[in-house]
């Protein structure tokens, strides 16, 4: 790949139009924001992306609890106070009680980094809106230190969203925005060849046959993703489960062997099983 342009790597197929939108985003100097299906890799994306740039990756996994601020700085009040009772010299170095947060070090960086900010709906409503200035200008202040903290180079952002909540207008118009669909056959036989480039094409064929058989039930609570795929194949292998096994022939007559990987609730089982039952009594 030249150097400012991602065109995906050995370990990770990007489609076309998924490599245009991370270039697209890095040329706007915007973030990408990824939704998709849990499993198709948008976590993972950032990562690939620092990769074949030979960036540095910097990760900032939000959870429900995580404030806006902790992607900037912390104060620890606690620690000066502390210090303070125990007459530690540092106390008066209020810089020491600042710690930085995954802003702050992306902005520090010397050479341009990816900065991943990872599910990003689990947040606050807030969460989003409270970062506005913050990525448009590319600076923040700390009012602790009285210094302003500007960014050396401007991040490759990627947010990563799994449509838990609505993000807010003004966020999203700052953002340039790409869904990763679901691999097709094609493209799926491609990501499982970096996998397991040795995988016997029969036991590809019927397995991407039950997995895909799977996922288009109607009624299905948890359709099974990719990675769910590669985790199942690690077990058929692992076991030297044959074709044969999975093979269906014109009606599924048994509940496929593993199915632990791909099904992943007890409503699914049980939907599949009835499934099963419907077609041995059509077939008698």
């Amino acid at each position: 790949m030249s150097e400012n342009r991602f065109t995906g790597t050995e370990r990770y197929v990007a489609p076309p139009e998924l490599t245009l939108a991370v270039n697209a985003a890095a040329t706007l100097g915007r973030p990408l924001l990824v939704k998709g299906e849990p499993g198709t890799g948008k976590t993972r994306l950032a990562a690939e992306v620092a990769a074949a740039l030979g960036a540095p990756l910097i990760e900032w996994h939000i959870k429900s609890t995580t404030k806006a601020r902790q992607g900037l700085y912390e104060y620890d009040a606690v620690a000066r106070l502390r210090d303070s009772q125990l007459g530690d010299p540092r106390v008066g170095d209020i810089g020491h009680y600042i710690v930085r947060g995954k802003l702050w070090e992306a902005f520090a960086c010397p050479v341009r980094p990816v900065l991943l900010i990872d599910e990003i709906d689990k947040a606050d409503i807030e969460f989003p809106n409270d970062l506005l200035l913050e990525l448009d200008r590319m600076e923040f202040h700390v009012y602790e230190t009285r210094e302003t903290v500007r960014a050396v180079h401007r991040p490759i952002i990627v947010i990563t969203s799994n449509n838990e909540k609505e993000l807010p207008d003004a966020f999203l118009r700052r953002c340039f925005f790409h869904y990763i669909r679901f691999p097709d056959r094609d493209t799926m036989i491609a990501i499982v060849a970096v996998h397991f480039p040795d995988l016997k094409k029969d036991l590809l064929a019927e397995a991407l046959n039950v997995f895909f058989e799977i996922r288009e039930m109607p009624g299905l609570k948890k359709r099974p993703s990719t990675s769910e795929l590669l985790d199942w194949l690690k077990l058929l292998l692992a076991e030297d489960i044959p074709p044969e096994a999975l093979r269906a022939g014109e009606e599924r007559r048994s509940i496929p062997p593993l199915h632990g990987a791909l099904l992943k609730n007890e409503q699914d089982v049980h939907l599949f099983e009835k499934l099963i039952f419907l077609h041995k009594r059509q077939g008698r």
